[in-house]
């Protein structure tokens, strides 16, 4: 395996200095050069890719000169500085004109952005509060107050998400749009972070935000937990792509370079390491044909240090790091390399990289994993499938052609570590009882689905729910759901997220997995079945709907694959009402589940070669 460095963090090599550099220092220093030349000479120097030479000159022109127009200097040094990633003398240089002008909003939100860059999230979250509960009125370059506003809740809200304090941050995104309802990024995370507390319905009003504008502004991964109308998929993921990826003119750059010699297939993902795709994928790197195949990695995964990262990139002949690299870089690199087959594991899912594969670095480009979905991005031409997952009827509202496998669509980790089993005790579950369990994330719990879970417990007395607490939010909205439908808080039970090896052990203390709509389990079905629990699922009209059917099929319980809620139900209360099916589903599993063709990662990896040598020999 060879490692590629990243070209960004290198040392630097000096640059010459421009020669009128002497003569413009000293008509600073003679006070003899306006701020407007300053500034014309500090863009060229950053366009000429010298920004440090851009920040030397506003600072000389700042210690030889005073007046009103220091403002505009010290805020484009901030922001020149903040571009090198100079964060404290960023934050130094904005302190300094708020010294000068308390309320110049536009450099106190700047200053949010260098502390919250250098970790110190509380002062942060203070400066944007300051900005958005200021009462000045003024425009000051041009921006008014409101925008400024509106951008430092937009920034407050964004930061108390990524630090899990969703009340928080919900209550600042409502109040953003009461001042105005057109944000469509802002609408987009409201209506994820309703779904990741169980806040239901999750298109609750807001202001003067109408029913339309919260519906077309859903994310696809929120629309993917929300409707399984494939319609709907499919028109979320074409306005994303009109919206945020380049319109790539030029011609495919894979057509520069010749291909020969072993079929070279390329995977590229942000999730190469302690992450779902990682988890499934990690011994279809292992198993490919190296007489017939060379395997690289395209990877901006960073480092974890983790054992099973290390075990993916051990398994790649060659891992090229795209950390700090342009979209365009990264295509070129791809290209370059001779990639007959580019597998994108990322779609349009949380850091992907779409415009990397509009450029077509590679002859044949396909879908796979991250996202079950039509992504819509073009030149991602093909996705890998089996005849469940994709039936006829949902191919018109898939951009991408299937690829389809002879059993599941889904690969598996034969070598995932398991802990040791708990007892019920050790785990807080009653010694006693039915164990219902869900541990899909909770942003894929739905109001029908969470209702149809509370009728099951209903109907199956000294039955209880596992579920996973992803959140306390999430948790206290489904105890109050559960108290109005009558049911009580005793029935209901939540684990906290474990280390791997202990989740996977967990699950066999369930009797029954409920599974998730739309949204099925992917990674979580998986699980269950390897460690002998069996997965009621309800399949539907989309391809995440259908997942966890495709692999009950492949492991051989079909009749766990219900295709209405109301046989969902009376399948449920069929099994927790008499435990001895649900025992023999597990003696099923115990017996024949590994040895299943769910599990055969070989005889997946043969099929997935034969139909990537096909398309890429076709195409030298």
């Amino acid at each position: 395996m060879d490692i590629a460095s990243p070209s960004m963090q290198t040392l630097s090599v000096p640059q010459a200095l421009p020669p009128e550099w002497d003569g413009l220092m000293a008509a600073v220093r003679a006070r003899s050069l306006s701020l407007p030349d300053v500034m014309s000479r500090a863009n060229q120097l950053q366009a000429d890719g010298q920004p440090d030479l851009a920040g030397q000159l506003y600072q000389a022109w700042l210690d030889h000169s005073d007046g009103p127009m220091r403002l505009v200097a010290m805020y484009n040094l901030g922001t020149v500085w903040s571009s090198l990633r100079r964060h404290e003398d960023a934050e130094r240089v904005y302190r300094e004109a708020l010294a000068l002008k308390p309320d110049f909003l536009q450099a106190r939100v700047n200053l949010g952005h260098q502390l919250e860059h250098q970790g110190r999230k509380e002062e942060a979250l203070q400066a944007w509060r300051e900005v958005a509960d200021s009462d000045t009125t003024a425009e000051v370059m041009g921006t008014s107050p409101q925008e400024m506003r509106l951008h430092a809740l937009k920034n407050m809200a964004r930061l108390l998400e990524q630090e899990r304090r969703f009340p928080e941050s919900e209550a600042l995104m409502r109040r953003s749009l009461v001042l105005q309802p057109e944000q469509p990024d802002v609408l987009q995370h409201y209506v994820h972070i309703r779904q990741k507390q169980c806040a239901w319905p999750i298109y609750e009003p807001v202001g003067e935000v109408t029913p339309n504008q919260l519906l077309s502004n859903t994310s696809l991964l929120a629309m993917l937990s929300y409707s399984d109308d494939p319609a709907l998929q499919l028109m979320v993921a074409q306005r994303f792509v009109a919206e945020k990826v380049t319109k790539y003119k030029g011609p495919p750059l894979h057509a520069r370079v010749k291909r020969e010699g072993k079929v070279r297939i390329g995977y590229l993902s942000g999730d190469l390491r302690m992450h779902a795709v990682g988890f499934l994928t990690s011994e279809i790197f292992e198993l490919h044909d190296r007489s017939r195949f060379e395997v690289f990695a395209f990877c901006w995964s960073g480092n974890d240090g983790t054992p099973h990262q290390a075990r993916i990139r051990a398994a790649m002949d060659h891992v090229i790091p795209l950390q700090g690299r342009s979209d365009e870089e990264a295509a070129q690199l791809i290209a370059a390399a001779g990639i007959d087959v580019l597998v994108d594991l990322q779609g349009l899912t949380n850091g992907a990289r779409p415009d990397i594969l509009v450029r077509r670095p590679a002859p044949v480009q396909v879908s796979y994993l991250g996202l079950p979905a039509t992504s819509a991005i073009p030149g991602v031409d093909w996705i890998i499938a089996d005849r469940y997952v994709m039936p006829p009827e949902y191919l018109p509202y898939c951009t991408e052609r299937p690829i389809y496998l002879k059993h599941c669509y889904q690969s598996s980790d034969r070598k995932r570590p398991v802990g040791s089993t708990p007892t019920r005790a050790q785990v807080g579950l009653p010694e006693e009882g039915f164990v219902f369990c869900s541990f899909n994330n909770n942003h894929k719990y739905t109001q029908p689905m969470f209702e149809a879970w509370m009728r099951i417990l209903a109907a199956v007395p000294g039955s209880v729910l596992w579920l996973l607490a992803d959140n306390d939010k999430a948790r206290e909205n489904m105890l109050a759901h559960a108290a109005r439908m009558g049911v009580s808080a005793d029935r209901l039970y939540f684990a906290p997220r474990a280390a791997p090896p202990d989740y996977l052990a967990r699950f066999q203390l369930a009797d029954l997995v409920l599974d998730t709509f739309p949204f099925n389990a992917g990674t979580t079905a998986n699980d269950c079945l390897w460690m002998g629990t069996p997965i009621l699922t309800l399949s539907g009209r989309s391809y995440i709907s259908r997942m966890a059917g495709s692999l009950l099929h492949a492991v051989g319980l079909p009749e766990l694959a219900v295709t209405t809620l109301a046989d969902y139900e009376r399948m449920a209360v069929l099994i927790g009402s008499n435990p001895a099916r649900a025992r023999s589903y597990k003696r099923y599993l115990a017996e024949h589940g590994r040895s299943s063709p769910l599990f055969d990662m070989p005889g997946l990896v043969r099929d997935m070669e034969d139909q990537f040598e096909q398309l890429a020999l076709a195409r030298r």
